[in-house]
Order: structure tokens, then sequence, then C-alpha cells
């Protein structure tokens, strides 16, 4: 993976006034790790999400601050509903010891039993941890599910190739992807179909009936209420 390269400066705005900072298109961030003393730093957001989009969070980064190269790692990315980066962390790792991190899996191939249409490819997981030295980390680890071909066929994480020196700490056991019955899928459709038509129904129901304490339709008169323990005045007596 190519080495990417970021330029930051010390942060001076701090705690709920980073707000501005984000509105003028720069990223709050944090350097910390190894034997560098955490420290506030912010740098412009295009240009950090373009190097994020190429190396995620296992790719080596050679971050420049106060003229010194430090290598880092990307870790703890924040973003809102709309997927705007909101604060990220810099790790400093130490080119001779090996960190941990996750990793993501990366499907290729159609499963044989889609082909067929006798089941449906599920995923399981999207990435794995894995342990090995800043520059032998994989950019993301291949899953190939084309030999899958009847229900329930699954690839396990004992079943992932890594390259050399990598090693994975997620268990051997975890299921990846797995082939799921063909009905799974229109089961999910129907059920879905039917709870929005009883949703629809009831949202009908709820239109025709007047609401508890509703003014009465134009030209209706108001009910007259009932009056309690009303006496009926006295006859006159019979003269």
């Amino acid at each position: 993976m190519k080495r990417q390269k970021l330029a930051v400066e010390k942060r001076k705005i701090l705690g709920k006034q980073v707000k501005k900072l984000r509105r003028e298109g720069i990223l709050p961030a944090n350097v910390y790790g190894g034997d560098i003393k955490s420290t506030a730093v912010e740098l412009p957001i295009k240009e950090f999400a373009a190097v994020f989009k190429e190396s995620g969070e296992t790719g080596l980064i050679d971050l420049e601050l106060d003229g010194k190269m430090i290598p880092v790692l990307i870790h703890n990315v924040q973003s809102d509903y709309r997927n705007n980066v909101l604060h990220a962390d810099f790790f400093q790792v130490n080119l001779k010891e090996k960190v941990k991190t996750a990793v993501p899996l990366e499907v290729i191939g159609e499963p044989k039993a889609e082909t067929d249409k006798v089941g449906l490819l599920m995923n399981i997981i999207s990435e794995v941890e894995v342990e090995a030295l800043p520059e032998d980390l994989p950019e993301h680890i291949e899953v190939n599910v084309e030999h899958l071909a009847a229900v329930d066929d699954q690839i396990t994480v004992s079943d992932l190739k890594v390259p050399q020196g990598v090693t994975i700490l997620t268990e051997a056991e975890q299921v990846v992807a797995k082939i799921g019955e063909l009905v799974s899928k229109e089961a999910q459709e129907q059920a879905a179909e039917e709870a929005a038509a009883a949703e629809a129904a009831a949202a009908e129901a709820g239109a025709e009936a007047p609401a508890e304490g509703e003014a009465p339709a134009e030209g209706e008169q108001p009910a007259e209420e009932a009056k309690p323990n009303e006496e009926k005045p006295a006859e006159a007596p019979a003269q």
C-alpha cells in the first residue's frame, strides 16, 4: 500500500468551540501514543478525507507536526449521520513493534448457490482483528465465496488467507459468510409488506374515528350533556 502523508498544526481551540473549526472546513484531531504526549491538532477536512479513503485504519501515514515526521495510524474516526467526519485520532506507532487493529473483509466472486438459485449469501462479519508490524498491515483481507454451493455452506475465520507476518486474533470458529435458504429473503419481503399493510389499515381506522374532544363538523349541533342529579321542578299543588 502506498504510504500517505498529512501535515497537521497544533490546535488552540478546544471543547465545544471546535464547531467553529468544522464550519470553516477544519477537522479537530489528536495525536497520541508511543513516546509522544497527547497533542490537539487540526488539518483541512478535505485533505484528511482523501487520505483516509485510501489508507483506512490500516494504512501507515507519515504525519508532519512541527517539522517532524511521525508514523501513525488513523484511529477512532467519528462521523455524524451524514457521514461527515467530526473528529479523528492519529496513533503513533513504533515500526519495529506489532500493533493490533481491525482489518476490513472484502468479498469477491459470486457464490454458486446464488448462481444456481438455491440459496442466498449472508455476510456475518465485515472485519477481523489482526496483529502485525505497522508496515505489514494489509489494506483488506479477501473472502472468496465462489465455492459456496449449498445451503449452510460457510466460511469461517480459520479459512481466511493472510500475508506472512499477519496474525488474525478473531476467534477461528467465527463464521464470516454462509449460505442461507432462498426463502428467507422472500419471507422477509412478505413480512415487510404485511407490516406495511397493517400499519396503513391502522392509520386509516384512526383517521375515520374522531379524536376525543374533537369539535363537531361544520353544521352539526353539539350534543347536550346530561346534568347529574338534575331535579325536576316541583309541580304546583292543585287548587
